[in-house]
């Protein structure tokens, strides 16, 4: 993997050792944070598409101001202090691993910065673990690594129970962090490549062991701001905040084949107060995924994930969605806006997938101005594919959803309608879909809706009875 920025450093605060794969890093000098927020938030009122968080920063409309500024590091050093090399051949490993114990007893003292210079620097992973720690670094990239030992094996998530692909642990991320506060992952677009070929291979010769890693993965987590960097080929979902608070991700790119599997893009799960905005995403999976655990592990932890923005988020995947809710949303996800999503060339636009076993609910979704390219299924809602950890899970845990709200919708050389699937035992209830216009259609094809209510609004083609207008739909004209 390689990284190519202009600016780019590290500021720390504790780590712990870093433990697998090769990484380059290209930099040059230092940046720090740039970046100040101010003002209060405005929350819309439930249903609407206008008035939607923002801060004021003198340009477009922007959530950015989750993220609150951080004090200057007073402790600041250079990898090259503790021995680095930037030759692009010399293993750093050593080195990083000095920089970061030594580093890391600043944590409790403001933190600390480590900058990275020009060069390419070759070394193991991170794996951040402190408490008030920041972190500002351009990224790390990484070569193909030949040997799984190099990918330790840690516990399971507890609100999956399980890997998410094979039982038992899972592989560490590439960059893994857990009780991190005031993190800063930023550059001027430097690269983490993941070269998660041989991943997908294991994946596609089903011979993989147990779940793979993440490209960037942070647990249990607050304060954190990732921007201005270009991520390549993750073995596995791209960005995952887990149990996280306050998280801005901001003017990124994230890029995988079309055809690797499961490289999503930006999964929040079980988070609050997250911020998705100005990022191009291309990938074998959902662009934006939000999750909140999976059946009965979700359902006993119970950790939502609720106040969510998501805006002016662009891309492409051929086999899944722009944004996608679900299917693992068993602690509950609610409150989340979806503004100004440009898909193209991809399997559906905006998707809600659970299933009977979830439990949880998803509430308050709020997707306007949404424009989609040759997107077979603009809006399609489903139930899922028996897909469940092990035989714990309960058939009687049915999601509740309800309160959708989708308007200014354009979606061109689309193939089919919306199609809406309800839970025969719990009905998705409340959904407004208005100012919709779906073109490149037969004649023949129809709305398919089963198991849902609500109503529709200057929808073309027409929708399906269940929604068709009434006297008791002004709730959906006049939110």
């Amino acid at each position: 993997m390689e990284v190519q920025n202009s600016f780019s450093s590290l500021v720390l605060g504790s780590f712990a050792r870093p433990s697998w794969t090769s990484l380059f890093l290209v930099f040059t000098v230092l940046i720090i944070f740039t970046l100040q927020f101010s003002g209060n938030p405005i929350w819309p009122a439930p249903g609407r598409g206008e008035g939607t968080v923002f801060w004021d920063t003198g340009g477009p409309p922007s959530c950015a101001g989750f993220f609150r500024d951080v004090p200057v590091r007073k402790v600041v050093m250079s990898i090259e202090d503790f021995g680095g090399v930037g030759d692009g051949e010399t293993s750093n490993t050593a080195a990083f691993w000095r920089a970061i114990r030594y580093m890391e007893s600043f944590g409790q003292r403001g933190g600390s910065q480590l900058n990275v210079p020009r060069g390419r620097w070759l070394t193991g992973s991170f794996n951040l673990t402190s408490q008030q720690s920041t972190t500002s670094f351009s990224p790390l990239p990484t070569r193909l690594i030949s040997d799984l030992k190099d990918w330790p094996i840690i516990q399971p998530l507890p609100s999956y129970g399980r890997g998410r692909e094979r039982l038992g642990g899972r592989h560490i991320s590439l960059i893994h962090g857990d009780a991190l506060t005031n993190v800063v992952i930023t550059g001027q677009n430097g690269t983490i490549d993941g070269q998660g070929k041989m991943w997908w291979e294991l994946w596609w010769n089903r011979t993989l062991e147990h779940t793979r890693g993440h490209l960037l993965e942070l647990m249990n987590s607050h304060n954190i701001l990732i921007s201005n960097l270009t991520f390549l080929n993750s073995p596995f979902w791209t960005l995952h905040p887990i149990y996280c608070s306050n998280v801005v991700i901001k003017d990124m790119t994230v890029l995988a084949p079309l055809n690797a599997p499961n490289t999503d893009g930006i999964d929040p799960d079980s988070s609050i107060n997250v911020c998705i905005e100005d990022c191009y995403i291309e990938s074998g999976d959902d662009l934006v995924a939000i999750k909140s655990g999976w059946d009965q592990y979700g359902i006993t932890m119970g950790r939502p994930s609720s106040n969510i923005i998501i805006r002016r988020v662009s891309g492409t995947t051929p086999t899944c969605s722009g944004v996608g809710i679900g299917s693992e949303m068993s602690g509950g996800i609610s409150n989340v806006i979806v503004e100004d999503l440009h898909v193209r060339d991809s399997a559906a636009g905006i998707r809600i997938k659970t299933d009977k076993g979830r439990g949880g609910y998803i509430a308050n979704i709020t997707a306007c101005n949404i424009t989609m390219e040759r997107v077979k299924v603009p809006i399609r809602f489903s139930r899922g594919a028996n897909d469940h950890p092990d035989e714990g899970w309960d058939p009687k845990a049915v999601p509740k959803v309800r309160g959708i709200f989708i308007s200014n919708v354009f979606s061109l050389n689309s193939t089919k309608a919306p199609l809406l699937e309800g839970i025969k035992d719990a009905p998705f209830e409340g959904l407004c879909i208005k100012n919709v216009s779906i073109l490149g259609l037969a004649p023949s094809v129809k709305w398919n809706c089963e198991y849902v209510s609500g109503a529709t609004h200057a929808v073309f083609p027409s929708s399906c009875p269940q929604l068709q207008s009434n006297g008791s739909s002004s709730w959906c004209l006049y939110p």
